[in-house]
Parts: C-alpha cells; structure tokens; sequence
C-alpha cells in the first residue's frame, strides 16, 4: 500500500469512528414483543435525541431471557429504562449511573377468571399460571409465592401482560400473574392476591457514556413535563413525569434475582 493510500484509508477510518462516536443504544425490559417495543418506545429515542444532539436508538429484544444474557455483557445497554431489580442489579454490580425515574410504584396481581372458585394461592399447585418469563418481576414474584420447587404451578411463559390475561379469559390457564395497573381493564378477573410495591421503572446509563451526556439526557427527561416537546412525548408513551431519583430508593430490590430459575 502506498503511503498516499495509506493515509487515505486513515482518514476514512478516523472519520467512520467520528460518525458513529454519536450512536447510543437505549434497551427496555421486554414487557412487549420486540417490534411493538420499538414502535411505542420510538417517541422517547427521537425526543432524547433531539434534545441531546445524539443519536438514539432503540435495542430491543426477544424475551427476558435473551434480555438478561445480554444485560450482563452490557451488549447494547448504553441506556437502560428497566424495572427495580435490574436497576438496582446495574447500580450494585455494574458501575450504572441512575438519571431518573417514573414516579409511583408498581405492584402485581395473581388474577383468575372471575367464575373461577380460587381464593388461596395453594389452590394454584399443578396448575397452569401465565406469565412473562423470568426474570421479569411478575415471574420472580410468582417464584417467591411457591419457595418449593416440588409444589409450584405449571408455568405459562407468554410475551406480554394482556397474552396472560387472553389466556385466562380462553381457558388456557387457569391464573395469571400482571400488573396491577392492568386488571381494572377487564370486567371478569378475580384477584387471589397482589405483591408488595416497588420502585417504578428507573432511567439509568452506563458508565462508558460520558458524564456531559448523561446530565443532558437526565435533564430532558426530568424537564420533559414542562415543554410541549416532552410533554407531546409523555402523552404518546402514556407516561405521567420522569421525575428526580436516587440509588437508595432502588436499593435491595436486586435480590429478586436471586430467586432466578437456572435454564
């Protein structure tokens, strides 16, 4: 190679690296299948990338298991809303940086369907319970209400909150474990039992993005309530607020992963 070529491919290589320097990857707990994670999550990338000059894009995956393989190769994971114990997980375990949060808190429910004479979690031993796979809080929280692994309900993994109802309302499963926020949708669910709150979902990032970045990017969403751009964001994602957070308010919720069954 020549040294005029030489420098050429140089130049070429340096300025690759400058184009894509600008590209983060923003994952979200897999609550949804993939396709319909990046179509309802694709407000938040262009608002935050607009508001921070960066480019945003959405990583989505299959399943939580697939998800937990590659959260802990921090593979695609710039950026990470997620629920109480991965963040807690990252914050302990992975050198994470928490920049805000969804205000409230999140509890989930045992439902059956309503002509369905189940009263006692017992009742469910043997018996088919839908619910996304672990380690997703709804399977870990399930987990936690049947310790012996010799009396435990058959499990339905499914790859959304409203597929575990559907199967409950045909008959395929006799209960499902769901977000709380998600019964009141439906008029023939019975609730056996509903899990202690936790933190909602915190808005975290890596340590390999750059401190000026992650202020930019916990700015906007902190102040996304108070300008039209953010709050058109927050309409279309049905989000109230992110508000201000600390790590001790996610603090012990990490050990729900403890509980993780081994596949």
């Amino acid at each position: 190679m020549s040294v005029h070529h030489g420098l050429l491919a140089a130049v070429f290589l340096l300025f690759s690296h400058s184009l894509l320097a600008g590209e983060w990857f923003l994952s979200i707990q897999p609550v949804l299948s993939k396709k319909h994670i990046e179509q309802a999550y694709q407000p938040l990338v262009d608002y935050l990338s607009k508001q921070t000059g960066e480019t945003i894009r959405i990583r989505a995956h299959r399943n939580f298991i697939a998800y937990w393989a590659s959260l802990q190769k921090m593979d695609g994971f710039d950026f990470v809303l997620d629920a109480a114990h991965f963040t807690d997980y990252r914050l302990q375990h992975m050198g994470y940086h928490l920049l805000a949060r969804l205000p409230d808190t999140v509890t989930f429910s045992l439902v059956t369907r309503d002509d369905k004479l189940i009263f006692d979690v017992d009742e469910l031993i043997a018996r088919r319970v839908a619910s996304l796979s672990p380690p997703s809080v709804g399977a870990l929280r399930l987990l936690q209400l049947f310790p012996d692994p010799m009396r435990q309900p058959r499990m339905v993994y499914v790859n959304s909150s409203e597929e575990a109802v559907r199967k409950v309302i045909d008959g395929k499963a006799d209960a499902a474990m769901i977000p709380t926020a998600l019964v009141p949708r439906y008029d023939n669910l019975n609730t056996v039992l509903t899990t202690e709150p936790l933190p909602h979902m915190g808005f975290s990032a890596s340590p390999e993005v750059p401190q000026a970045l992650r202020s930019r990017v916990s700015l906007a969403l902190r102040r996304a309530s108070l300008t039209p751009a953010g709050q058109k964001m927050l309409q279309q994602l049905k989000f109230p607020a992110f508000i201000s957070t600390s790590p001790e308010e996610y603090k012990g919720y990490a050990h729900l992963l403890d509980i993780m069954p081994k596949f």
